[in-house]
């Protein structure tokens, strides 16, 4: 591709950028910075990537697209190098050479993983989130569009195909209902896995899945946000605690190998410690593994945001303890997998993921190459053995 892509954010951008790449003229210079604003960090991070692009490659166009370029367009557009910024409703079409309709985003560059969008947009107003501002309303892509962005995915070499949005289990129909004809209509898709969950959402139909399809990966990564009743209430989420215990104890009944991911925000405003306690404590009652942990940002325009907020000296003490816990939960989690068999899929540089999303090092194999794996050490923060 002569389009250099840089994505921050989320799995939808980065099957956004990859989409974008592929409509671009041949003979243009571009370089695409898909943005993202879920906390003041990314938008920061953002800019920073725009000036570093242009001071490497001065004669590049920089398209600037993305949630933070959807909400604060002019401060982009006034960025040393910035030819163009589109929101998010054309940023697919954004370096077309015409206006056709765009495919399903989909891809990750080429890697044996690869993302296929089903749904954007969110109808939710969790009140620390500015992301529904600048994705509109939920909308689900047709059954169709996303089969045949998996099967074009297949064709290109992707062995695995992660399912993302902003909101996929707000899938019209269903998400169990789609996953379950996807398996079905395509049977070269051995290996589905789900991007982020709101654990209130998952159907029934999915949890046959859960229980019952070995083609579904069983890695779940849930948007929890907290573990603190009256925080998840100024939250504005939809699920008490007890029911996101409920969900987790509901997925490892119906499949053993399962393991659960979570994001938490530390420092919500007007969280107490003894509040803050709970969220810690959530780590070991829902048996999370991968902890996405966000210090609170307040959004502009968001209801958090005028809140009563706590000091970014505490915020950041309570993210870095939640950290701290959750990674000694993860060291103790990978230190069970010494010594088992686990199935494989090396994505890049000997580097892969088990099916339970453990990072895995096996010498001399090869990209795309999948399979059992002996487990035979820990190095840091990933696995290493070789295929059986």
């Amino acid at each position: 591709m002569s389009v250099e892509t840089i994505t921050l954010g989320c799995r939808l951008n980065f099957a956004e950028s990859d989409t974008i790449a592929r409509s671009a003229p041949p003979d243009e210079d571009w370089i695409v910075v898909n943005s993202c604003a879920v906390t003041s960090e990314a938008v920061r991070q953002t800019r920073q990537a725009i000036c570093r692009a242009h001071r490497q490659r001065p004669s590049a166009r920089i398209l600037v697209t993305g949630c933070a370029a959807e909400l604060e367009p002019a401060t982009f557009a006034s960025m040393p190098g910035v030819s163009r910024v589109v929101g998010n409703a054309h940023k697919l079409n954004s370096l077309a050479a015409n206006d056709v309709m765009p495919p399903v985003p989909s891809g990750f560059m080429g890697h044996v993983r690869s993302f296929v969008a089903v749904q954007t947009g969110c109808d939710h107003r969790c009140t620390f989130c500015s992301i529904w501002q600048a994705r509109g309303p939920s909308a689900s892509l047709p059954f169709e569009a996303v089969r045949d962005a998996v099967a074009r995915e297949i064709d290109r070499g992707a062995k695995e195909i992660v399912l993302t949005g902003v909101d996929i289990t707000d899938y019209e129909g269903g998400l169990g209902i789609l996953c379950q004809r996807l398996l079905a209509a395509e049977l070269r898709l051995t290996r589905l896995r789900l991007s982020s969950l709101d654990s209130i959402e998952i159907d029934a139909a999915l949890f046959e899945l859960i229980a019952g399809e070995p083609r579904l990966m069983p890695h779940f990564h849930l948007s929890l946000q907290a573990g603190d009743d009256m925080i998840l209430k100024r939250m504005k989420r939809r699920h008490s605690r007890a029911d996101a215990i409920r969900t987790v104890e509901r997925i490892k009944a119906a499949r053993a190998d399962a393991t659960i991911g979570a994001d938490l925000i530390a420092g919500f405003p007007t969280e107490s410690e003894e509040m803050a306690g709970n969220t810690l404590a959530l780590l070991e009652d829902c048996d999370i593994v991968a902890a996405h942990v966000f210090p609170f940002s307040p959004r502009p325009g968001t209801p958090a945001a005028r809140m009563p907020q706590l000091e970014r000296e505490t915020v950041r003490a309570r993210a870095d303890r939640l950290r701290q816990a959750a990674a000694a939960r993860r060291s103790d989690w990978l230190d069970t997998l010494v010594g088992t068999t686990q199935p494989v899929l090396i994505e890049n540089s000997e580097r892969g993921h088990s099916d339970a999303f453990a990072p895995v090092r096996i010498p001399g194999s090869k990209r795309g190459d999948t399979g059992f794996a002996n487990i035979t050490a820990r190095d840091g923060d990933q696995l290493v053995g070789v295929f059986a």
